[in-house]
């Protein structure tokens, strides 16, 4: 799998993976996350390999589904973009001009929170 594809779920899946069944999760997870290849994990659920990969293609399909309806990544990332622009500006202003220390600081934490 390219490390593009596996970035763009690892992203997804941080958003939506509660919401998949506990089984498909675990699946996933062991693929995605752990860089378990397909017949280890299918040694270790008693599945074949081909239904380690169905459930591994259903449940990226499932998660851009997720991100089609509610686009909370595409949020999250231009959320991001924008504070990251804003404290590139306020480094421009620079000085020592209280309120671009105040717009630094805000949107620090804004950025720690996301």
């Amino acid at each position: 799998m390219e490390l593009d594809n596996v970035v763009e779920l690892s992203l997804l899946y941080d958003f939506y993976g509660a919401l998949l069944k506990e089984h498909k999760r675990e699946i996933f997870e062991d693929y995605i996350l752990n860089d378990f290849s397909l017949s280890e994990i299918a040694a270790e659920k008693g599945m074949t390999r081909q239904g380690v990969y169905d459930i591994i293609k259903r449940s990226s399909k499932e998660l851009r589904l997720y991100e089609e309806k509610l686009s909370l990544v595409h949020k999250f990332q231009m959320t991001k973009e924008m504070v990251n622009q804003i404290q590139s500006l306020a480094k421009e202003i620079g000085g020592y001009n209280e309120n671009v220390e105040k717009i630094q600081h805000i949107s620090t934490k804004i950025l720690d929170e996301l």
